[in-house]
């Protein structure tokens, strides 16, 4: 990395791990926090509003604009995963409302105003459904133009969650993610292959719990709350999955990951596989591109594994500092 840090926009469905990048992108010297945008996704969108502004202030951060954003995907009602983080979206911790509100416009306009107005071109990194982005990118294609690259938390090259071959981001909005894949800038895939790796130590996040100091504290309950796996040993019961947060890791350590230039799409018909991401991971053409002719799709780096020691202990010293 060099000198300078990187501007960041996060747009996230701020629930557990969401909140565990919001976090670490406000205490990581190398980022640059510029706006967070909001977006329904792990809760309602005015619930996500209400947990982002919370985690902000918790965490001590300045005075970042924070956007509300689309209520609903493009085309499927919203369907949330309060089952996996909480009633309120943020693990049911009982938190202060906050006192900080948000900005006066929504998240498509902060999110052209913020990039247009930065002095560097913005790392955008969507943690959610990808309403907002492909909302952003088909009424202000101009903004693509001071977008360095987008580092998007989503997909899956093998298993999903939210179906078999679905990761819940993108099958929430499989069009919107669609649109993302063609943005024409760098794009970065942190799916679920690498996501479900990165496991913070329960006697780290232990330590966590046990700070007096709000930010690292919560980064701790937050950690206890999202479990690493059923089915662990009782010593591994606190220990939690950094899930979102590791793709702001992958900003700032971007060695952390090892990844491929693939072709990827958004399965979008009706049925068991919609919403997949289908990463073509093959030597060469096959029949179907012989006989049919070669389809371009467009090309993404696509994490494929992660340094998972080394990521636990940048999110560690920094959510610490």
């Amino acid at each position: 990395m060099n000198g300078q840090p990187i501007p960041v926009i996060i747009d996230c469905d701020t629930g557990v791990d969401d909140a565990l990048a919001l976090l670490f992108a406000v205490r990581h010297p190398g980022i640059d926090l510029r706006a967070v945008t909001c977006v329904a996704g792990n809760t309602d969108v005015d619930g996500v509003v209400r947990n982002t502004l919370t985690v902000l202030e918790q965490a001590g951060a300045p005075d970042i604009p924070v956007g509300r954003g689309a209520e609903r995907p493009l085309i499927e009602p919203a369907r949330s995963a309060r089952h996996v983080h909480g009633a309120d979206g943020m693990g049911d911790l009982g938190l202060p409302a906050p006192t900080r509100t948000p900005a006066d416009v929504d998240a498509v306009t902060l999110l052209r105003r913020e990039i247009l107005a930065s002095p560097r071109p913005v790392t955008l990194i969507p943690t959610a459904p990808l309403t907002n982005i492909a909302l952003l990118l088909r009424t202000h294609p101009e903004v693509t133009r001071n977008i360095e690259r987008i580092v998007f938390m989503g997909g899956a090259v093998a298993t999903g969650n939210a179906t078999a071959v679905a990761e819940f981001n993108v099958w929430h909005d499989p069009e919107a993610a669609a649109v993302l894949l063609t943005a024409g800038v760098p794009i970065t895939m942190y799916g679920l292959d690498v996501f479900t790796q990165v496991v913070v130590p329960g006697a780290d996040v232990h330590r966590l719990r046990a700070s007096t100091e709000p930010g690292t504290r919560l980064a701790g309950e937050l950690l206890a709350h999202r479990p690493a796996h059923q089915g662990e040993a009782p010593e591994a019961e606190e220990a939690g999955g950094l899930g979102d947060a590791g793709a702001v890791c992958t900003v700032v350590d971007p060695a952390g990951i090892t990844s491929r230039l693939l072709p990827v799409e958004v399965a979008l018909a009706p049925g068991p596989t919609r919403g997949q991401t289908i990463v073509d991971r093959r030597p060469r053409p096959g029949e179907s591109e012989i006989h049919q002719g070669v389809r371009q799709q467009p090309l993404v780096d696509v994490a494929l594994e992660v340094d998972v020691d080394r990521f636990v202990k940048l999110y560690l010293e920094t959510v610490e500092r």
